[in-house]
């Protein structure tokens, strides 16, 4: 089998951290209990990576090769060549599946974020008026209320700030790992990134986690394609979260230039920040 690389997939994963790429490990190996369409020796390759914390080039390529085989039908994976459908018609299929309304010429991360903020719209109906306030000033939104506008908001919000929308990644990623797989993120050194987040221990964080039962996850494949997006859409929002160019020294959140203060930690900003 000659194996083809996913541009849409593949160089964000070279890029990842081993701590994100265990995610999706677990995911696909179902936390390492091994799966009737996961070969015997690809479940041992992918956990070895995994206890060993040592993801080599040859190891993301299995990841993307099972996960992408996980969306599409094995017979047609034989004509592809066994490296399973593109990872954007995956992500495609796993929108149709959530009933997202989104458009399939916009690139992966628009698709990824929708998916995202359809799980949230779920979530924000099981939340109070209180939790909901504290869920919009996270994300640098204003609560108004119930219905559509609430939605408008939020998403107006998110569209401004490439920090809100790694936020809302990280909330969603981090309630879907530990609703499927019992645990949460690794977030090591962007903890303090994360510092407002304390949604994440709270009655949102369980709304978030109590909605994947909503969700018919009953395919075996999308019970690994659906949190592997989310995963996904997580990694690729961190990933654009670093190439701002002017940080907050303190927290690591992205700053606007000219700015004295940071906007998410309230550190003072030296000149060479400005």
């Amino acid at each position: 089998m000659t194996y083809t690389p996913d541009s849409d997939l593949d160089p964000l994963l070279l890029k990842s951290e081993n701590e994100d790429i265990h995610i999706l490990i677990d995911h696909i190996t179902d936390k390492g209990e091994g799966r009737l369409a996961l070969s015997a020796d690809s479940c041992e390759q992918l956990l070895h990576a995994r206890l060993s914390n040592k993801i080599s080039p040859e190891d993301v390529a299995l990841i993307s090769t099972e996960l992408r085989s996980f969306g599409g039908n094995s017979l047609f994976n034989l004509f592809r060549g066994g490296n399973g459908v593109p990872y954007k018609e995956l992500l495609c299929d796993v929108a149709d599946h959530l009933k997202v309304n989104y458009n399939k010429n916009n690139d992966c991360a628009k698709i990824e974020m929708e998916i995202l903020l359809k799980v949230l719209e779920q979530s924000i109906e099981k939340m109070s008026d209180q939790e909901r306030k504290e869920l919009f000033e996270n994300l640098g939104g204003k609560f108004t209320g119930t219905g559509p506008l609430m939605m408008a908001s939020l998403q107006a919000a998110i569209s401004a700030s490439g920090f809100a929308a790694y936020k809302l990644a990280a909330i969603v990623a981090q309630s879907t790992a530990k609703a499927i797989l019992g645990r949460g993120l690794a977030f090591t050194a962007t903890a303090p990134l994360m510092r407002g987040i304390s949604v994440f221990a709270g009655p949102i964080g369980w709304a978030i986690t109590g909605v994947w039962t909503a969700f018919d996850l009953a395919s075996p494949a999308y019970r690994v394609t659906v949190p592997c997006v989310v995963q996904i859409a997580y990694i690729r929002q961190k990933s654009l979260s670093k190439k701002t160019d002017v940080h907050c020294p303190k927290c690591h959140a992205p700053v606007t230039v000219g700015a004295k203060f940071c906007g998410e930690c309230g550190e003072r900003l030296n000149q060479s920040a400005q």
